[in-house]
């Protein structure tokens, strides 16, 4: 070879999925490729021209657009792209421009189909990695969203300002003006000698806490602290710290590693990261003065659920954000409702049931809530008030988006407001005596969560239900032939199963069909093993925890949650940006060739998960609770 093609053949060997290959296959294709060169901005793929050579990144940034412009994904050095393009039709997928100066070695077609051909190793790569298509297919729209991949731990600036608890609210202060932060940690000694964190103080403290009450600069911080602040491990991700700052609506959010604080970092920290925040909407939606600003906000929440979907954020951080949005709704209205009724007469916890309480709200779903009353409850005294309360909550949510449950799963229904020794009744009752009618109740209020009240009463629930559940295999039976109900829409051949008539003829449903059915086998598993944990891919951790199912089961059950969960808010987001009605129905035609398969292949999972329940129905493996997450 000449010298220029053994230093291709060098550099392309330090690569995936050359460096698998012989040296007679890569000496080939360093013979046989040529080098270009662009300048930053330059287009080097445009959409639906014809493609027929593979391009390796020698030096230099690509980006990769979709067909409406937005961005897709960024790549580097070692990197390859119009793999795609020369996979299907040989038309360019993803258009291509030059971040940096780049250098690419352009590989002909014909040497691509002969590597295809001929080494399993790069045909795999190229396709789907080393990976299953679904794996593939996740790992790819994650690594895209800048919020998936980049450490929490790179916000932080400085190391943490602290004040031991004994300091005075004026010290605090001058250490603050001192240092030029917006907020201090207050620490104390624990018995090994090590500080811990014990509260936070920011200037919103300073201002609401202790100038507008005038009080004494010898004040305590102490006093106008928020103790046991929320915190998150430096190890997660600035998508973690998103939505731990959207579920508890703080600004402020200390970083840990080793029970140590190592940072905190503010809201600022996370806007460049998300230019139309999140916590925003959430901030407007508590602030609402009442329902009208409320279902004004309705377009807020529209917007930033289209922005996460085409920033490809996965399921779980759009379900879990929407749930955020969806029970500062819910939260707001109550308060609205005790302003006008005035405060609860006793002591009570307004449930929330179904995806919300999973946190995998979508837009278009309909409410499911109830009531749980104080055992003091006496209906001819206070029911009177709690219908009221019922009804405007109800109604309020039905202004904002949430349809009336048209099996009236709602406070609003007498049987679904009752004492907490009647809910008690109610899920023992089901688990013992596993009905028709009690397995429809199991799978709607088994998914439960507090979202206003004396939340806290929901963690005895939970436990009791997976306690009870877990070791009555009757049951579990029973919730597992519920489960399979419903089937995905395969046929014989693999291909998909349209509605044939009416007016969604010619789509699939893809939550009936697909998300739905999932998520209850998931729930059968999930409370055979003991498990509390209400999100299903935290349900399937469990499961896999508890070597519950086959090898590899539970992960693969987690894929195809993923893969339906993206392509059904894709369809959402895209109805919301056409101005349409949001619905679970869609029409495989309109998917590209790569989602139709991986929808394939998730429907698949589905289906061998149903046939694996009807052979092997479930049993419970009660080892104590495995799970018991805040309601806060």
């Amino acid at each position: 070879m000449e010298v220029e093609q053994i230093e291709i053949a060098n550099h392309l060997r330090r690569f995936e999925p050359f460096d698998a290959l012989p040296e007679e296959a890569v000496a080939r294709v360093a013979a046989n490729a040529d080098v270009a060169y662009y300048k930053a901005g330059s287009d080097i793929l445009l959409l639906n021209d014809e493609i027929h050579d593979l391009y390796f990144i020698r030096s230099g940034a690509v980006e990769l657009f979709r067909r409406d412009g937005e961005f897709f994904n960024r790549l580097g050095e070692g990197e390859l792209l119009g793999q795609t393009g020369l996979m299907m039709r040989n038309r360019v997928r993803f258009p291509a421009r030059a971040l940096e100066d780049t250098l690419l070695y352009i590989i002909p077609e014909t040497i691509f189909d002969e590597l295809c051909d001929q080494h399993d190793v790069f045909a795999d790569f190229v396709e789907f990695g080393d990976h299953s298509r679904l794996q593939q297919a996740i790992s790819r729209a994650q690594q895209s969203n800048e919020m998936m991949r980049t450490k929490v731990s790179r916000l932080i600036g400085r190391e943490p300002v602290s004040v031991d608890q004994t300091a005075s609210v004026h010290q605090t202060a001058i250490k603050m003006t001192e240092e030029r932060v917006s907020s201090v940690l207050v620490t104390d000694m624990n018995e090994d000698g090590e500080s811990t964190v014990v509260g936070i103080v920011t200037d919103q403290d300073l201002r609401t806490r202790f100038i507008s009450p005038a009080l004494e600069f010898d004040t305590p911080i102490t006093a106008i602290m928020s103790a046991n602040p929320v915190t998150l491990d430096a190890n997660l991700y600035v998508f973690d710290a998103m939505l731990t700052m959207l579920r508890h609506n703080v600004h402020h959010l200390p970083l840990m590693r080793s029970q140590q604080a190592v940072g905190v970092i503010a809201l600022s920290d996370l806007i460049r990261y998300e230019s139309q925040n999140s916590l925003f909407v959430v901030a407007k939606l508590l602030r609402a003065q009442n329902q009208e600003e409320l279902v004004n906000l309705g377009k807020d929440i529209d917007a930033s659920f289209v922005r996460m979907v085409n920033e490809d954020a996965n399921s779980h951080m759009v379900g879990s954000a929407m749930t955020v949005f969806g029970r500062s709704i819910f939260q707001r209205l109550l308060e609205l409702a005790e302003e006008q009724l005035g405060p609860p007469p006793i002591p009570c916890c307004f449930l929330t049931l179904g995806s919300m309480a999973r946190d995998e709200l979508l837009p278009g779903g309909d409410q499911d809530n109830a009531l749980v009353l104080d055992d003091s409850f006496d209906a001819a005294k206070h029911d009177g008030y709690f219908q009221k309360l019922a009804a405007f909550v109800s109604d309020g949510l039905a202004a904002n988006g949430f349809a009336y449950c048209k099996g009236g799963v709602m406070a609003t229904t007498d049987k679904w407001r009752q004492p907490r020794h009647v809910w008690k009744k109610y899920f023992a009752d089901w688990i013992a005596y596993p009905s028709k009618e009690a397995m429809l109740n199991s799978s709607m209020f088994f998914d439960l969560d507090g979202v206003w009240g004396h939340t806290e009463w929901v963690i005895p629930f939970r436990q009791q239900i997976a306690r009870q559940a877990a070791n009555h295999n009757l049951f579990l039976s029973s919730l597992g032939r519920a489960a399979l109900y419903r089937t995905p829409p395969l046929g014989f051949f693999k291909d998909f199963v349209l509605e044939q008539d009416g007016e969604h003829k010619n789509s699939l449903n893809l939550k009936r069909r697909g998300t739905a059915p999932l998520a209850a086998l998931v729930r059968v598993h999930a409370l055979a093993v003991g498990s509390t944990a209400q999100n299903t891919f935290e349900r399937l951790e469990d499961i896999k925890d508890a070597r519950h199912l086959p090898p590899g089961r539970a992960e693969a059950l987690r894929d195809a949650m993923e893969i339906m969960s993206v392509v059904r808010q894709r369809h959402h987001a895209d109805q919301i940006s056409r101005k349409q009605k949001v619905d679970n129905n869609i029409n495989p035609e309109d998917l590209s060739q790569f989602d139709r398969r991986n929808l394939k292949e998730a429907f698949q999972v589905l289906n061998d998960a149903q046939n694996y329940l009807k052979v092997r129905p479930a049993k419970g493996r009660y080892r104590g609770t495995k799970r018991v997450f805040s309601t806060s």
